[in-house]
């Protein structure tokens, strides 16, 4: 089976306060196949979180590829890397990135709006299907009043909206206690389940029972590559 998205001898940094660099990824090689889930370990600073924009085209890779099919991702410019991330990226970030003044709802179809004025009755109605199955059926008002469990769990719903084939998280269940926790590693689980390419940097072990894949990273180097199942 030929993977979904392929990193070739990727590296990356970032240019300090004082004028040098930090290097936070050095000849990165990894391959994420379609229905299965893959995690990203290590310590902090190990560069899991570098490693995932990367991979999704929100950094470009000073050194090496980033393989999509046929495309080079990390060679596109931002406006095109934007443009194929919305295409095949549902993405759940450390930091939720939310607007606090809108509800679940609204939140959770902002992707939408990238491609229709007004969001179709049909993404209305998945994205509450998608809230109802993470235990938010109803929430209202703004979700700055939510719990940060809440609000990670919106973020969830709203990468899943669009139905990409590419799901990456970062950190999904560092927010939440142990049931919604298993809850959205289960989520995650069914997202590879059903064919999507799932890739989530993670510190929670619960998680890392249900990936097909392993990567450890340290100092920027992938150090112990692992498949549970082909």
């Amino acid at each position: 089976m030929k993977p979904t998205l392929e990193a070739v001898a990727v590296g990356a940094g970032f240019a300090d306060g004082a004028g040098g660099r930090i290097s936070a990824l050095e000849e990165v090689d990894a391959c994420f196949w379609p229905g299965q889930l893959s995690v990203i370990v290590g310590a902090s600073g190990s560069g899991k979180s570098t490693l995932l924009q990367v991979l999704a085209g929100i950094v470009a890779p000073e050194r090496g590829r980033v393989i999509c099919g046929t495309l080079d991702v990390g060679a596109l410019d931002g406006t095109r890397r934007d443009a194929w991330r919305l295409a095949n990226c549902g993405i759940v970030f450390q930091d939720f990135r939310l607007i606090g003044e809108l509800d679940a709802l609204a939140n959770t179809l902002l992707p939408a709006h990238f491609m229709h004025l007004r969001a179709p009755a049909a993404l209305h109605r998945r994205a509450q299907s998608l809230l109802a199955d993470l235990g938010l059926a109803g929430r209202l008002g703004p979700v700055a009043r939510l719990s940060r469990g809440e609000q990670q769990r919106v973020a969830l719903a709203r990468a899943l909206l669009l139905d990409p084939p590419m799901l990456l998280a970062d950190e999904a269940t560092a927010s939440l206690d142990a049931e919604n926790g298993q809850r959205v590693a289960d989520a995650l689980r069914a997202a590879a389940n059903a064919g999507k390419t799932v890739i989530a940097v993670t510190h929670d072990d619960k998680l890392s029972t249900l990936a097909d894949q392993r990567l450890t990273l340290k100092a920027g180097r992938v150090v112990e590559p692992r498949r549970f199942r082909s």
